[in-house]
């Protein structure tokens, strides 16, 4: 059965469409949504079948997934992220907002993932539709970009686009508007000395 293709608008987002988006994740949906920065692809951080399944739409190993977390605010971080005084200062400042924060994982991340990684990245957008699924949700979800890393393609702005490249991979897919094709800006924060490991959207002057 073909994907759903949702049309939620990002200024004031229909609550019984995002329910609708909860229901698919708490099923172990696998869902394509707009951030901040480009289309994400994910799923409920609690079901493993479903992050397995995103690994596989990736082309990646589910152990060596660089998967993040899309988290609604910094207040659940410390489940997921130990963070220091220095990078939570940074993280208040510059979030919500085109950042992802690399971080030391806790116990919970590899049994989660089930990934030997011990790093895991944090976002939290600047866009209303994940930060309200995240939080109907109660929990973080999976994020990833569906955007091929060697090269920008069409796929990763146009959401009728995506919904026909993937429509027969995922269960949902929200139309939020055109997405950007500018990637977060990504910063390694595994210690208090903080380093842009990759130039994005967001101002790394914020950061150092």
């Amino acid at each position: 059965m073909p994907a759903e293709l949702i049309k939620i608008y990002p200024e004031n987002p229909d609550e019984r469409k995002i329910r609708q988006v909860v229901e698919c994740l708490r099923g172990g949906g696998v869902i394509i949504y707009p951030t901040d920065t480009v289309y994400g692809l994910g799923c409920d951080i609690y079901n493993s079948r479903a992050v397995e399944k995103v690994a596989r739409i990736k082309g990646v190993k589910p152990q060596k997934n660089n998967f993040s977390f899309i988290c609604y605010d910094l207040s659940h971080i410390a489940d997921y992220a130990r963070v220091g005084n220095v990078t939570f200062k940074v993280m208040k400042k510059v979030l919500p907002g085109p950042f992802t924060f690399i971080l030391d994982a806790t116990n919970n991340v590899p049994k989660l993932l089930n990934t030997n990684k011990k790093t895991v990245g944090i976002r939290v957008p600047d866009h209303s539709i994940p930060r309200c699924i995240v939080k109907e949700l109660g929990n973080p979800i999976v994020t990833t970009s569906i955007k091929d890393d060697d090269e920008i393609i069409e796929y990763s702005t146009d959401p009728e686009l995506i919904y026909e490249k993937f429509m027969h991979q995922v269960d949902i897919v929200i139309d939020g508007g055109y997405g950007g094709n500018i990637g977060s800006t990504i910063v390694m924060a595994n210690t208090d000395h903080l380093e842009v490991i990759r130039e994005g959207l967001g101002d790394s002057s914020l950061i150092l």
